[in-house]
């Protein structure tokens, strides 16, 4: 690990167990990150992004099979700590997260201000007066209203919601946040409006970001470097100038295809098939049945992730 990176993920797997078998939905995954850097995780729906957000925070469910690997912040591997060390220590400490759905994520019988500052309060053994003061400088931060200090979830529209979620993530000033799919239940303009905040937030606070998203077109703006999931596994990794520009595993070119142009009269593209199910997962290339670059060797043996910063998973750059 270099001095600028901050977190560093190895070999990660978290399965989960079902009637039907376990499913696989974050499968050998190595990932970095380094300070003040934003990088994207983009994939269709069920590849695994939010479950390698969890994995990554701690944040299971009961029916884990398999949880295992290295991840890396600063120069601790968090995996070595127990439950209750990882709680007091690293969760919403030093990582955080504004999860999907922030009405969902927001208590509907407590004052938002008095959620924003609940994690001071719990991690930091705040007097609850210091903690308002504290929720009531994110709330300026991220363009809140004082006055909404003493509202309720419900009394306030997505995108104010939204940003109540930003203010609680950010409060105890952590080094990562991680954001999953943050504006994916809001308007165009709103969701503009929102990644127009995160980027001020990342430039003043000089945090780093994991942004879990579909939208494509909205990422660009934020991100530093793009990763790419598929079935479980990241498929390519590259920085974004690169990655937006030329994309090179086969599913990363098919997803920038599907995306709508302003200028140029290119028809959007679709992807032939469906997502493999991450149960009983066969040997071969993943991707290989919707394909359209498929050979022979794609069936019979798994691709490695190339080393490097520019990365892909593809037998057509062995």
């Amino acid at each position: 690990m270099t001095d600028a990176s901050l977190l560093r993920v190895e070999d990660l797997n978290l399965y989960f167990r079902t009637t039907h078998g376990d499913v696989q939905a974050v499968d050998h995954v190595d990932l970095e990150l380094n300070r003040t850097e934003a990088i994207v995780i983009l994939g269709e729906s069920g590849c695994g992004k939010t479950s390698l957000a969890r994995a990554i925070l701690r944040l299971l469910p009961r029916n884990v099979a398999k949880y295992e690997g290295k991840v890396h912040l600063g120069d601790t591997d968090v995996m070595t700590l127990s439950d209750e060390e990882f709680r007091r220590q690293v969760r919403w400490v030093k990582m955080s997260m504004v999860p999907q759905a922030a009405m969902n994520a927001l208590n509907p019988v407590l004052r938002v201000g008095d959620q924003v500052a609940e994690p001071m309060m719990v991690h930091f053994a705040a007097k609850k007066q210091d903690a308002l003061e504290q929720a009531s400088t994110m709330f300026q931060r991220v363009g809140v209203p004082l006055g909404f200090l003493n509202r309720y979830a419900f009394e306030l529209s997505g995108g104010m919601r939204q940003r109540i979620a930003i203010a609680m993530a950010l409060t105890t000033v952590p080094s990562l946040v991680i954001l999953d799919e943050p504006t994916s239940a809001l308007d165009v303009l709103t969701q503009a409006n929102i990644f127009n905040l995160l980027k001020r937030i990342k430039q003043e606070m000089e945090i780093s970001y994991i942004l879990i998203t579909h939208d494509i077109a909205t990422s660009s703006e934020l991100a530093n470097r793009v990763a790419v999931m598929y079935a479980g596994q990241i498929v390519e990794v590259d920085d974004a100038s690169h990655f937006f520009a030329n994309p090179r595993h086969p599913y990363a070119q098919k997803l920038l295809a599907s995306v709508p142009r302003l200028r140029g009269d290119e028809e959007p593209e679709f992807i032939s098939g469906k997502p493999p199910s991450l149960i009983g997962l066969g040997e071969g290339c993943r991707f290989a049945p919707r394909c359209p670059k498929r050979f022979d060797q794609c069936d019979q043996d798994p691709p490695m992730l190339t080393t490097g910063r520019r990365s892909v998973k593809c037998w057509l750059y062995a």
